[in-house]
Formats: structure tokens, C-alpha cells, sequence
């Protein structure tokens, strides 16, 4: 990896983020409703709805309100909420841990189960074990997670009492406490992305144990046990890799419904509760701090790229 390649996704990232900025700013604006009106009431008087939208800022010109949230961006000040007055930015701090960590939790649980049965797949393939799999993988994208949730909620936690069906502890105060909230969460958020996982893995490692060096390993005595572990199911890690990084915004935006089931105070909740309300400056920090993750996945899959497989180099890619 050179330090050119990182000047140039650097400046790409850069780019996005603006472009980002102004699609979001002339996107929220375009919902159908006024904060200013909201805040006020509907008997308010022409002049008190005049005075809350010079106080939010929203007496100008697109162009002038675009500026001036550009510039109070790059500040790092993303404004107040309309609606309770608080700071963005202490807004996301509070919430984007709780989805970070069941994001982060999720797609362990994803990553592991995935790559467990495609191997097990590809292995079998042809066989019973390959069909239950596949049919399991199937079945898992088909089913929504709001009803896998309230089944989950109702059986698993209601009935049989293993998890608990709402509330969050933050894994600072109670980390075995803050897994055992988040367990049932990230099961549910992680089906989808796991079946995924397993699709990907099963398709790469059966290229893979059909290749020539796979037989070459094979008749010179490699146990069938190292030629999967050490020539397939490494070979599928950049697949892994590459589904993972793409699937990350399907599990913020999943978290959106998963949060709401388990009563989870996450950045999906904040999403949501600031979009119902036309809460510009919310929702215009949260896309923002969303493009900018996604950059900073996208960068550090690259860069895992040439630590999973010394053969792709990064400067090839940038080309």
C-alpha cells in the first residue's frame, strides 16, 4: 500500500461526503411539511412561525442555508435538533454505540454461522447436508426481521425467559449483561447477512476444491481437512470481505426495525424518530456520519484485501 493510494481514496472520500451533503440538504427539504409550523402549532401567528424559522435558520436561500451548514460542518458543529434543542453531535454520540455494538455483534454472528455452513456446503455439496443448507440460507432471506423478531420476542424471551425482550446496557457499565441484551438483537439483524455469507462462501470454496492446485495438494497428500482450512476457505475471505463491507448499510438501515422491537435507544431510533418530526439537522448529521463510515469500511476493506491475500495489490486496484 502506498501513501499515494491513501492521498487518492482520501480525496474520493472527500468528494462523496460533499456530494452526500448536498443531496441530503435538498432531500430533507423536499419532505412534505415545516418545522417551523410543527414547532409552532397550527393556530400560531404568521409572526411567531417567522421568528422560530429565523432562529432555525431557515429564512434564507437554499444556496445561503446550504453554506452556512457546510460551514458549520466543517466545524464539526452539526447544529441542534428542532425538536428537543440538544446538539447533534450528543445526539449521535449517545446513540450510534448501541448500534455500533449490535451491528459489530450481528456480523460476527453472520460472518461465523455464513463461512460454517458454506463450508459445510461445499464440502457436502451434492448431498443432503448441501440441500438443508441451502434451503436454510433461503428461508432466512425470504422471512422479514420484524416477524423473525416478534417470534424470537414471544417464544425465546417471553416463553422461554433465555433473553430478555426489551431494554439495553451499555457494555462499559456490564459487558456480560450488554451481550446478553444484544444476543437476541443481533441474531435476528444477522439472519440475512449470514445467509448471504453462506451463498458466497459455498459458490467460491466449490471453485476453489475444483481448482488444479487443490488436486495438485491432494495427490501429493494434504489431508482434505488442510486443503480446506488453508487453500478454500481463505480463498473465500475476500468474498467474506467484500459482502461484509457492502452489507453494513443494510444493517444500519435493518437496525431501524430491529431497534424498534427490542426497544434498543440506537441510531436507527434516532433515524426514524428525527424523520417523523422533519428534524433537518438530525437527519442531516446522521446521513453524514453514515457516507463518512461507509468511506472508512470501504477503505479498510481495501486494505484488508492485501493482508487476507498478498497477491492483490492495492496499487493495482487504484488504476
Amino acid at each position: 500500500m502506498t501513501l499515494r493510494y491513501l492521498a487518492v481514496r482520501a480525496g474520493q472520500g472527500l468528494v462523496t461526503l460533499l456530494l452526500a451533503s448536498v443531496v441530503v440538504f435538498a432531500g430533507v427539504r423536499a419532505l412534505p411539511g415545516d418545522p417551523a409550523l410543527a414547532l409552532a402549532g397550527e393556530e400560531a401567528t404568521p409572526e411567531t412561525v417567522a421568528a422560530i424559522r429565523d432562529r432555525l435558520g431557515l429564512d434564507g436561500s437554499l444556496v445561503e442555508q446550504y453554506l452556512r451548514f457546510l460551514g458549520s460542518a466543517l466545524t464539526g458543529d452539526l447544529g441542534e435538533s428542532t425538536r428537543t434543542g440538544t446538539p447533534v453531535t450528543e445526539l449521535i454520540a449517545a446513540t450510534l454505540p448501541v448500534t455500533a455494538w449490535l451491528s459489530l455483534y450481528a456480523i460476527v454472528v453472520a460472518v461465523a454461522a455464513g463461512m460454517a455452513a458454506g463450508t459445510l456446503a461445499a464440502v457436502y455439496r451434492g448431498r443432503g447436508v448441501d440441500a438443508a443448507v441451502s434451503g436454510l440460507s433461503l428461508v432466512s432471506l425470504s422471512v422479514p426481521n420484524f416477524w423473525l423478531g416478534l417470534l424470537a420476542i414471544l417464544y425465546l424471551a417471553v416463553g422461554l425467559g433465555l433473553f430478555p425482550a426489551s431494554g439495553y446496557v451499555a457494555v462499559t457499565e456490564d459487558p456480560l449483561r450488554a451481550l446478553w441484551h444484544l444476543t437476541l438483537p443481533a441474531l435476528i439483524l444477522g439472519t440475512g447477512l449470514a445467509a448471504i455469507v453462506m451463498r458466497q462462501t459455498r459458490a467460491s470454496m466449490v471453485d476453489t476444491l475444483t481448482a488444479d492446485f487443490v488436486r495438485t495438494a491432494r495427490a501429493k497428500g494434504v489431508s482434505r481437512g488442510a486443503v480446506v482450512l488453508r487453500h478454500a476457505l481463505r480463498n473465500s475471505l475476500l468474498v467474506v470481505l467484500t459482502i461484509v463491507g457492502l452489507q453494513l448499510g443494510g444493517l444500519v438501515s435493518g437496525a431501524v426495525v430491529t431497534e424498534r422491537i427490542f426497544g434498543l435507544p440506537g441510531f436507527g431510533k434516532l433515524t426514524l424518530d428525527s424523520v417523523f418530526t422533519r428534524d433537518y439537522p438530525v437527519i442531516q448529521g446522521v446521513v453524514l456520519v453514515v457516507t463518512l463510515a461507509y468511506i472508512v469500511i470501504n477503505l479498510a476493506v481495501d486494505v484488508l484485501y492485501s493482508v487476507v491475500d498478498p497477491r492483490v495489490r492495492v496499487e493495482g486496484r487504484s488504476r
